[in-house]
């Protein structure tokens, strides 16, 4: 039946996550290597582990083939550097606009070049996650986008970001408490990290809303934190906040509130911390690293960084033709990031 309602046009249900799980199972070795990865991660929030974790990959995950080359990559650094650093990639499937428009993710898109197609959208990106696992070991971290859409991937992901922009939004505040991984709570465009703390309150403490169709209730998330990514002013000028004095800043507001369990913070290097100019990221992760070593308190309180890295520096426009290189935001090429994690071993 074709119905229009509030002028949405209804094309086709979509199928239900348990649906999906059932059509495109995980098997007993992935579900194995979540749950140690879970607890390894999980570990470093509570303090037990003193290993950096560095949150690194495409700034939007566009094309299996070129994802999963740079998976391969990354699992061989990997083994050169495991005993310091955790390393979590960045494999965001979906893809916030300012405006609306324009390449959301291969949630929206399997094929950039191609018209929106939801549904197979979403098999492929539960396909990549299961791939990267099985291949690589590794479980992955992902936007936490649409919080309804979490449940397709609860059995694969690791680690979740809420975006600036998403920040304020009840639903994903809610969400964010119920969902049994890390939850990072990004500082909001304009900067006030009064939001920010709010939302990672929010996050920890117990909830009951309705979600998918249920009346739910959740005990609260104690590894939801901080993620300072930088912010603009009322002129549209990027401002950093990963300085020394920012992290000893954002200290005195977990100290103020001593509902807050396992104070933590990861650094995103690129957004409005960099202006968004990629290369700079090198030297803002070398940056959070020195202001780590001046102090004991701050080492505890930042436990990892962000990168945004693909296999070819900067950015092409949907249908470029470069492989491995970023349709949405600049990313620093393979050459550069391995170099870069090798040093931040050296470093942590």
């Amino acid at each position: 039946m074709n119905r229009m309602e509030m002028q949405m046009e209804f094309l086709r249900k979509m199928p239900a996550p348990e649906e999906l799980k059932k059509e495109f199972p995980t098997d007993a070795r992935v579900r194995a290597v979540k749950d140690r990865r879970d607890r390894e991660i999980a570990d470093i929030f509570t303090g037990k582990d003193h290993r950096l974790l560095l949150l690194i990959g495409p700034c939007s995950a566009d094309r299996e083939d070129a994802v999963m080359e740079y998976m391969y990559r990354l699992a061989r650094v990997n083994e050169q550097v495991k005993d310091s650093l955790l390393i979590v990639p960045r494999v965001y499937t979906n893809k916030p606009r300012t405006r609306g428009t324009g390449y959301k993710g291969m949630l929206h898109q399997p094929d950039p070049e191609k018209e929106e197609d939801l549904t197979n959208g979403i098999i492929a990106i539960r396909q990549l996650h299961t791939d990267i696992v099985r291949e690589t070991g590794f479980t992955c971290a992902e936007e936490m986008l649409y919080p309804s859409n979490h449940r397709y991937l609860s059995d694969l992901l690791s680690y979740v970001a809420v975006g600036a922009r998403s920040v304020e939004n009840q639903e994903h505040r809610i969400v964010a408490s119920g969902i049994g991984i890390p939850a990072g709570m990004k500082n909001p465009t304009g900067g006030d990290l009064s939001v920010m703390m709010n939302a990672i309150a929010a996050a920890q403490s117990r909830q009951k809303f309705i979600y998918r169709g249920w009346e739910v209730r959740t005990q609260g998330n104690p590894l939801a934190h901080a993620i300072l990514r930088g912010y603009m002013d009322r002129y549209g000028r990027s401002h950093p906040n990963y300085h020394y004095e920012d992290l000893c800043i954002l200290q005195d507001l977990y100290a103020q509130d001593e509902t807050l369990r396992n104070p933590s913070v990861i650094v995103d290097t690129n957004h409005s911390n960099s202006g968004k100019r990629y290369t700079e990221q090198v030297r803002i992760a070398k940056d959070v690293m020195h202001s780590r070593s001046l102090a004991p308190s701050v080492a505890s309180l930042v436990k990892g960084l962000m990168i945004e890295s693909y296999l070819e520096d900067g950015a092409q426009p949907v249908g470029g033709g470069t492989f491995g290189c970023s349709i949405t935001d600049p990313c620093l090429g393979w050459e550069k990031s391995e170099r870069l994690i090798l040093e931040l071993a050296g470093m942590a």
